[in-house]
């Protein structure tokens, strides 16, 4: 269930574009979660926000990815204005405290500066045309509401329009439960329209995050062409805590990361964040060899208008 969001107050802006969330904001250093060095903020930023000492790959913004990705300049956002709406009137009751989906909506775009979950739109890579989504977890943990899945839908519907290529960015902790089944839709919705590229001989590339989880993992994220992952990152359809918590054992150290999946031939490979523009680069030109020698833009400028009514 999804609606056009209403226009921001003066003053007030959603876009989020020049959010820098990672950032401690007016903080020097941060401290890595895993190995705990203090890290010079402007030394971590330089390092695209990964440690220094233990090669721990903080999370990105859906901004800050789509920048670290896509050639400067080049990424124009669709379906920018779709926001959720509260289909089931739900809400949640606990010991101290009664939470309304819709206030908490209007409360994450708040805090946040996003509509929704993901980002989508088209961009360049290297001068190749490319669709891609792209998730972030600071909007109720990326949850896959009907937003999410109709955007990410719509990307995959415009890489089939504009033969392209299709790149989405997983970031989630799965299907978002205030929405019930209209979320779980949002699964079978998208690998339909996965199945739909597919047919038209695109290829789809995945990129799994820290974290990957429930239904996402469970649907679009593992259906990748190619399927690449962050190192360390958490990629799993049920957590190691729900796992602790209903199967009563403790799992093994690094068992639901990626390198346990690569391990078991769940994905493909491994980039160090470094890498991913030039192997994204790498795959578009093995799998769209046609894409190197197209000329024509995404969208007909006005010169090329001018020229073709001069002619």
């Amino acid at each position: 269930m999804v609606k056009e969001a209403a226009i921001p107050p003066a003053g007030q802006s959603f876009s989020g574009k020049d959010a820098k969330p990672g950032a401690p904001s007016g903080n020097l250093v941060v401290k890595c979660p895993k190995c705990r060095e203090i890290l010079l903020v402007r030394e971590w930023e330089k390092n695209l926000k990964v440690c220094s000492r233990c090669n721990f790959h903080f999370k990105l913004s859906a901004y800050e990815r789509i920048d670290l990705l896509v050639d400067p300049g080049s990424f124009v956002e669709t379906d920018q204005d779709m926001v959720s709406v509260d289909p089931l009137k739900f809400v949640s009751r606990t010991k101290d405290d009664v939470q309304v989906y819709a206030k908490k909506l209007d409360d994450e775009r708040q805090k946040v500066g996003l509509n929704e979950a993901v980002v989508s739109g088209y961009a360049t890579v290297e001068t190749l045309p490319l669709a891609l989504a792209v998730m972030d977890f600071r909007f109720i943990g990326g949850s896959m509401g009907s937003v999410v899945g109709e955007k990410i839908t719509r990307a995959i519907e415009l890489g089939i329009e504009k033969s392209m290529a299709v790149l989405i960015c997983s970031a989630s902790g799965g299907a978002r439960m205030q929405e019930g089944l209209y979320s779980l839709m949002q699964m079978a919705k998208a690998s339909a329209a996965l199945a739909k590229l597919g047919e038209a001989k695109l290829p789809f590339f995945s990129l799994l995050t820290d974290p990957t989880t429930g239904g996402v993992t469970a649907s679009f994220a593992m259906l990748g062409d190619v399927t690449i992952a962050e190192p360390g990152a958490l990629i799993c359809f049920a957590g190691p805590r729900v796992i602790e918590q209903n199967m009563h054992i403790k799992l093994p150290e690094g068992a639901v990361t990626s390198e346990f999946v690569l391990q078991h031939g769940m994905i493909d490979a491994i980039v160090h964040r470094r890498d991913l523009r030039q192997t994204l680069a790498r795959l578009l030109r093995l799998y769209t060899p046609a894409a190197v020698h197209q000329t024509e833009p995404l969208i007909t400028t006005a010169v090329k208008v001018e020229l073709d009514s001069a002619d």
